[in-house]
């Protein structure tokens, strides 16, 4: 009756075994920096404004008029814990993202998200270098946002006008003629110039636009920079790290901006997490945060091109 239903993991002992190893060695990287393991809600009343990335959300038995978010990251979570004065803090969590499924992102995945306490975003940097070593991989290599612009498509990336990375999307084959400027630099940026780079080794990229600053400080400089970094190997995103903004009227403003985006593409509104903005008020101490796919790293680790390979169970077969 049942025999054609496919009840066997995706992924493979060998690989569900790696999988233990890799938290192992994150679990025992984390303790030997005195970073305390800490574990928060999945379920919340508020989500996450960015409009670049959508949340799922369900209702409760006892209240269906009431919209619960399954957390897209444990972010606003973990800071009301930094601001509680816990100190540096991480977490070993699932996540869940609204996006189409694919060989390289899954609707929940497993996210590895730490912040560092005193620390800004070069050291967290050279951190992630040091835990790449653990587990058997080799440092990365650093470039900014703009070089790496340069050295692909010969464009500065905070100079260049909207027209021109129109040509480049068009070129590439998506028509962005209404596009706002995130989505074309990111487009290009994602398809047009990390499918160029070369490079054998780790790469981490940092300094992005002003208008790609998401929940980080900006760099006073010319031109003004998000002090953000990502990490990617073999062209793949494997982390996205930054300092952490700790000024609540800034960060109401960018909650506001992106509602407002929201508006303007016809996107779902949620509710603005005000248990997050009252604890920035209150006092987030100077830190700097990263979130690693644990998935896409045992995707590295264990030469693997697809995501469900080392899951144990995709949503397909679940």
């Amino acid at each position: 009756m049942t025999s054609d239903i496919s009840w066997q993991p995706c992924a493979d002992a060998e690989i569900i075994k790696k999988r233990a190893w890799l938290l192992e060695q994150v679990r025992d990287f984390m303790k030997s920096r005195n970073i305390t393991e800490v574990d928060t809600p999945v379920l919340s009343h508020f989500a996450i404004s960015d409009p670049y990335i959508q949340s799922l959300s369900t209702t409760h038995a006892s209240e269906r008029d009431v919209v619960l978010y399954l957390h897209t990251s444990p972010e606003f979570c973990m800071k009301r814990l930094l601001a509680s004065g816990l100190g540096s803090i991480y977490q070993i969590a699932h996540v869940f993202r609204n996006e189409e499924s694919g060989k390289r992102h899954n609707t929940e995945f497993t996210m590895l998200e730490w912040y560092r306490v005193e620390f800004g975003y070069y050291q967290l940097m050279d951190e992630i270098g040091q835990l790449l070593i653990k587990i058997g991989l080799e440092v990365p290599v650093k470039i900014t946002y703009a070089e790496s612009f340069r050295q692909t498509v010969n464009l500065d990336p905070h100079m260049v006008d909207t027209a021109a990375l129109q040509t480049l999307c068009k070129q590439a084959g998506w028509d962005a003629e209404d596009a706002d400027r995130h989505s074309l630099l990111d487009f290009v940026f994602s398809e047009i110039v990390m499918a160029n780079f070369k490079s054998s080794k780790p790469l981490i990229v940092y300094d992005y636009p002003e208008c790609m600053s998401a929940l980080s400080t900006l760099k006073n400089s010319e031109p003004v920079v998000s002090e953000r970094f990502e990490l990617f190997i073999n062209g793949m995103e494997i982390a996205n790290g930054f300092n952490e903004l700790t000024d609540v009227d800034e960060q109401l403003k960018r909650f506001q901006a992106d509602i407002q985006t929201r508006r303007n593409k016809g996107l779902a509104e949620p509710p603005i997490d005000e248990h997050f903005l009252a604890a920035l008020e209150s006092g987030l101490p100077v830190c700097a945060g990263v979130a690693v796919g644990i998935d896409r790293l045992l995707m590295v680790l264990s030469g693997k091109d697809d995501i469900n390979e080392v899951t144990t169970f995709s949503l397909e077969n679940n």
